[in-house]
């Protein structure tokens, strides 16, 4: 087309070189145009400057290189253009590509080895964020790009297409929609990370700082023992100065498991071997075998030991005749069974042998549960229901505590040896217990473990000696 344009502009300026040569020179310069075969046959006239025919023909010729040039290089723009835009459609189909895959791969983790969904996007989370910035920013700069050819095409004489540019504009604005979307994905992600990692590193931290303490106790109370918790505490005789003291205390409890190894042949009764006291109440927890009584398990006992025997003898005594009597039971017996805070174990220690013994008690309706060698032996509810074991309290083994962590009565001292104490702030199932019993295995308690460097011995006479194997403490040994 500009070939022909640039033709009859020649042919027209030939032409009226040629009728100009054939009159005389009057000193003025013609241009003819081309009209239509229905217009006006008329040759319009315009007068201009004196010029010579070789400059015309100069300044015609340096006017077609111009167009040919702005030609050119619109072109080149337009190709540019198009392969951006080819560029942009490209990413924008691996994000929405991306975008479908994150929600068939949501349990996924950054470690985990997979398909690449933006091409040269890294898998770390920060990364990921950064390297989309950079994106953007080499597509915003792309476009102020694309602008300033406009405008120096504009400069030159030559229009942008409005229609590729509204068309990169909205392919641009798309993938800025699409990239913010994913930068969001990525940031609630990495939270969710974040606090699965914190979570993670404060499990971490707890097991190692419990593994660091029981090395410490293991370096502290290897001792004379082959292990700090093969040994025993021995209280020979009755008295009020003989015990020993555990240093830690208890937190507040809904539940808790004791058990130990027992041995003892004292009588009448083998004494207290365990009483937890804290501030307002001494008798917290008392395990207790006074005169010809069976052992019994005390628990926020407010009143006497010898007041609580007694009530306990009143209610089964009223148990057992009332019935008989067909009499229903009366107020006084329901109170006094509602709040006593005793339970007689069916257990029997008394012979001179070790015994593994473990009583378990939970504030849901006073629930307790009493084992002997591995055996369940008895069972009851309604012991101090709904009273939490209160924490900071004094553990004290082999005497019963009158005030917190003194006042001692030698007559309800225990008298024997003791070993394994441990408290678990949790019902043990029967296998557990079982396993314990049997010397399967051993396990420590978690609110209370028996260690060498846990336990005091207060009292000339009271040691603590090197524990016989657990195969040899079984009572068919």
């Amino acid at each position: 087309m500009f070939s022909l344009l640039y033709g009859l502009l020649c042919l027209c300026a030939l032409g009226c070189g040629q009728l100009a040569s054939g009159q005389p020179d009057d000193g003025k310069r013609y241009i003819c145009r081309a009209v239509p075969l229905s217009g006006d046959v008329s040759c319009p006239v315009t007068l201009l400057p004196e010029l010579n025919t070789g400059s015309q023909e100069e300044e015609l010729r340096n006017t077609v290189m111009q167009l040919r040039e702005t030609i050119l290089l619109q072109k080149e723009n337009i190709s540019k253009q198009l392969g951006t835009i080819n560029e942009l459609t490209n990413k924008l189909s691996l994000c929405a590509s991306a975008t479908d895959d994150k929600k068939y791969e949501k349990g996924g983790s950054w470690g985990k080895e997979k398909q690449n969904t933006m091409g040269d996007v890294p898998r770390d989370p920060n990364d990921t964020i950064d390297s989309l910035g950079k994106t953007m920013q080499g597509l915003k700069d792309r476009l102020e790009n694309l602008e300033q050819q406009q405008m120096r095409a504009n400069v030159s004489g030559t229009s942008f297409p409005s229609e590729l540019r509204d068309l990169l504009q909205r392919r641009l604005g798309e993938l800025e929609k699409q990239l913010l979307k994913k930068v969001s994905s990525l940031e609630e992600e990495k939270s969710m990370l974040s606090n699965a990692t914190a979570a993670y590193r404060l499990k971490t931290e707890s097991t190692l700082n419990a593994l660091v303490e029981r090395i410490s106790e293991l370096e502290k109370g290897g001792g004379d023992f082959l292990s700090p918790e093969q040994f025993k505490l021995s209280l020979p005789q009755r008295t009020n100065y003989l015990y020993g003291r555990i240093t830690k205390s208890l937190p507040e409890m809904y539940a808790f498991t004791l058990c130990m190894w027992i041995k003892s042949s004292a009588s009448p009764g083998i004494g207290t071997p365990f009483s937890y006291g804290v501030p307002g109440q001494a008798n917290e927890i008392v395990l207790i075998e006074w005169g010809n009584n069976p052992i019994e398990l005390l628990i926020n006992d407010k009143a006497s030991s010898l007041w609580l025997h007694k009530s306990a003898k009143l209610v089964s005594l009223y148990g057992m005749i009332l019935p008989k009597m067909k009499i229903p039971e009366c107020s006084l017996t329901l109170q006094l069974k509602k709040n006593l805070s005793v339970a007689q174990l069916p257990l029997e220690v008394r012979d001179g042998r070790w015994h593994h013994i473990c009583v378990s008690w939970t504030t849901r309706d006073g629930q307790w549960e009493a084992y002997q060698d591995g055996g369940k032996l008895g069972t009851g509810d309604n012991l101090a229901a709904w009273h939490p074991i209160k924490p900071g309290g004094v553990i004290i083994l082999g005497q019963e505590q009158d005030v917190v962590g003194g006042r001692f009565d030698a007559g309800q001292a225990f008298v024997g040896e003791l070993s394994q104490v441990n408290i678990w702030d949790r019902v043990l199932k029967p296998v557990e217990v079982q396993s314990m019993a049997n010397c399967s295995s051993y396990m420590p308690g978690n609110v209370i473990s028996w260690l060498a460097s846990n336990v005091e011995v207060f009292g000339r006479g009271a040691f603590k000696r090197p524990l016989e194997m657990c195969q040899e403490r079984l009572p068919n040994a």
